[in-house]
């Protein structure tokens, strides 16, 4: 979708909504000077078009006991099963992201685990059994932004 097709009403309720999924549409018709339900009807298109994949709460993964994060490179031995070995990534919960990246790796995963050793065993457990040759492994010490994309503004952004 083309950000053409936003116009400011659209970018005011995305960038309110992106800071605060659970602001209610009246507050966000306040804010904008228009009815609730001009948001709701503005929002569900939003939905519509994909622009807006759903609402969620954020948790907290150390204080789920999620101790460990790492970002793993791995390499397949079978690239061209991308796509299938993706539906079984998908199965092991501690994975919270996968991505088709360009360079060395073949795909590039997010996991929380509750330890190293329960890193080890997803990796060794888990993951290899899929298909995978080896990974590269990333520790995060610790999550200093986490944030919504912009808004983009089609007057000053290029």
């Amino acid at each position: 979708m083309s950000n053409r097709q936003l116009d400011s009403l659209d970018k005011q309720i995305l960038s309110m909504i992106a800071e605060d999924a659970r602001m209610p549409f009246l507050e966000v018709a306040r804010v904008c000077g228009v009815s609730g339900a001009a948001i709701h009807q503005r929002v569900q298109r939003l939905v519509n078009l994909g622009v807006v994949k759903g609402t969620q709460y954020v948790l907290d993964p150390e204080k789920l006991g999620y101790e460990t994060c790492a970002y793993l490179g791995v390499y397949l031995s079978e690239p061209g099963r991308f796509d299938e070995i993706t539906k079984e990534v998908e199965k092991i919960p501690e994975v919270v992201e996968c991505h088709c990246i360009t360079g060395r790796f073949d795909m590039f995963v997010k996991i929380y685990a509750r330890s190293n050793h329960h890193l080890l065993n997803i990796i060794h457990d888990k993951l290899q059994p899929l298909g995978v040759v080896r990974t590269e492994t990333i520790m995060s010490f610790k999550q200093t932004i986490q944030r919504q994309i912009p808004i983009p503004n089609p007057n000053t952004d290029k």
